[in-house]
């Protein structure tokens, strides 16, 4: 049986991986900033500066997946048109996709500049935490805007099936932030040792270099010429506007809930304990990685969904989304293994303070069980945005991350003296809810389309 059901799915596997490898690696990338910024600053600044990283990430986070939203509205169009080989409408699309998230880019920057740096001190945290959370929070503000520039021409390439480019300029890009991160934090070459100031500036340099080479790879390769035909830098219309953002709004609201909840949840925890804070950040990182690979899986499939509904070939579709499901769930059950076993060595990474490491060691421990609900949530949510179903997933994720999950949570962590650990229960038992809801709703959809193609 198994030979016969991986014989059946063999090529799905294949095309998705190969799709999806690259992504993944450029995925890791965004995550793996903010993982050189916590181990940075715990190895060389402190646990206090160690708890700001944690509070900002929370914040910034919240604001940043707006604009990543947005821009993931661009790629299954582009995948839908390429099926169609409309490649004129490719360019165009480009071109309004380019001025909304640049014009995204700079309200979040207002945002974040004149709103989140004076709530941050009303949020219950420690006074030391948030002097140091202040200046880094300033400098990340500033990298949205070449961030969202990135995402522009990184999502546009990926829809058209060039992954490996994005995969490439993110390396490059995270061992820059890395080399100037431990200069600026420590304080060498003659610069003033900066602290947890040093990680954000190190990221604003990164992201800038990364949007220049994006961009002007894209507009140079031969590999694009045929598709900028119709691209125009300032030409931005309605109907395309209005197709990206339709798309694009939600994502990000699906993103907002689900990020959201785990900034609601380091908020809660803040108001705990500092350890338990600089622990948190700990195991949320390294949660994160995981997930980062399962993001990039599910991009893939939203690319090869959307070349499949392009194509109308909805069995097809269907085929390469359950592969995807197959691949999530075996890289996720390694992970969680990976994160039950090493749970007690994996937060020596991050710091040598015991108290940290002992409460981070559980929540890893917790982690390893919602491994594979966080895996098929966002592998659900990449095939149906590829069909171009966004608006009942958004409405599961906000059911199931603050109806469920933070409720549940604050109820076992604060009101039943659980702690940290119990907050984590709640996040857990939200991803269990939006795992089994996105998987109803793409056997519902896919199982439609194959009906009115065959009626």
């Amino acid at each position: 049986m198994p030979k016969t059901l991986f014989n059946k799915y063999k090529s799905y596997y294949k095309e998705n991986l190969i799709l999806a490898g690259p992504i993944v690696v450029s995925q890791i990338g965004h995550m793996a900033v903010h993982i050189a910024d916590s181990v940075i600053v715990g190895q060389f600044a402190g646990t206090t500066q160690l708890a700001a990283v944690s509070l900002v990430n929370s914040l910034f986070m919240l604001v940043l997946v707006i604009g990543l939203g947005i821009s993931y509205g661009l790629t299954p169009l582009i995948a839908q048109a390429n099926g169609r080989k409309d490649n004129d409408e490719c360019g165009k699309l480009l071109s309004n996709s380019l001025i909304i998230n640049v014009a995204v880019g700079l309200i979040l920057y207002g945002l974040i500049h004149f709103g989140t740096l004076g709530l941050i001190d009303h949020l219950g945290q420690s006074p030391e935490v948030v002097a140091y959370a202040k200046p880094y929070l300033g400098f990340l503000s500033f990298s949205i805007v070449p961030l969202m520039v990135f995402q522009t021409f990184k999502q546009f390439a990926e829809g058209l099936g060039f992954t490996m480019q994005a995969m490439l300029i993110s390396i490059a890009g995270n061992l820059i932030n890395i080399v100037l991160g431990v200069i600026f934090v420590r304080g060498m070459f003659g610069i003033a040792p900066m602290g947890v100031t040093g990680v954000g500036l190190s990221t604003l340099i990164d992201r800038s270099l990364m949007a220049l080479v994006m961009a002007y790879y894209v507009l140079n390769s031969k590999n694009f010429k045929i598709y900028l035909q119709k691209f125009k830098l300032l030409a931005i219309d309605k109907i395309r506007s209005f197709q990206i953002v339709k798309i694009g709004a939600p994502v990000a609201m699906q993103y907002i809930f689900e990020i959201s909840a785990f900034s609601g949840a380091a908020i809660l925890i803040g108001t705990i304990g500092t350890a338990q804070q600089a622990a948190h950040q700990i195991a949320i990182t390294l949660a994160a990685l995981t997930y980062m690979v399962a993001s990039g899986i599910a991009s893939s499939a939203t690319i090869k969904t959307g070349n499949y509904l392009g194509e109308k070939s909805f069995s097809d579709l269907r085929k390469s989304a359950i592969a995807s499901y197959h691949v999530v769930i075996a890289f996720m059950s390694v992970a969680a293994l990976l994160f039950i076993f090493a749970s007690s060595l994996l937060p020596y990474l991050y710091t040598n303070d015991i108290k940290v490491v002992t409460i981070a060691a559980q929540l890893l421990f917790i982690a390893g069980f919602f491994q594979l609900f966080d895996g098929t949530q966002v592998v659900g949510l990449g095939v149906l945005r590829g069909i171009g179903d966004v608006n009942i997933p958004t409405f599961i994720t906000f059911l199931s991350y603050w109806i469920i999950g933070i409720p549940l949570g604050y109820y076992l962590g604060i009101k039943l003296n659980m702690g940290v650990q119990g907050i984590w229960y709640g996040l857990t038992f939200g991803l269990l809810t939006a795992s089994v809801l996105l998987f109803f709703r793409f056997q519902q959809r896919t199982k439609l389309l194959i009906n009115q193609l065959s009626s």
